[in-house]
């Protein structure tokens, strides 16, 4: 899972493994490690959640957490949809753009140039 963060604009893009493991599972989450404390990582995550219609997220801190409904969740592999994406107005004024997609490009992982 890849994260790609421009000012209001999160995007996470999936291999097609992570699409198949996202419908299984209902959750992934990658860590980026800053240090040996807890508090120098940095992790972002995906789920599958219930009663949502569309993609939200989450900041607590520490992890960016995006959620997807869980029926698009379970869909999404067998399907031609290629993503998700929706824009929410976290303060007055300030909307915050999600995108999630699966990275035809790179069909499964590979070491980033």
């Amino acid at each position: 899972m890849k994260i790609r963060i421009k000012g209001n604009f999160i995007r996470y893009r999936l291999v097609q493994h992570e699409v198949l493991m996202l419908s299984k599972t209902g959750r992934l989450l990658e860590t980026t490690c800053f240090g040996p404390m807890p508090d120098q990582v940095f992790s972002y995550a995906l789920e599958a959640k219930e009663g949502i219609t569309g993609l939200q997220a989450d900041f607590d801190g520490r992890t960016i957490t995006l959620y997807l409904p869980v029926e698009d969740a379970h869909a999404w592999p067998a399907g031609e949809r290629v993503g998700f994406e929706n824009s929410i107005e976290v303060a007055p004024g300030v909307v915050l753009h999600l995108l999630l997609e699966k990275d035809f490009v790179c069909l499964e992982d590979v070491s980033e140039d």
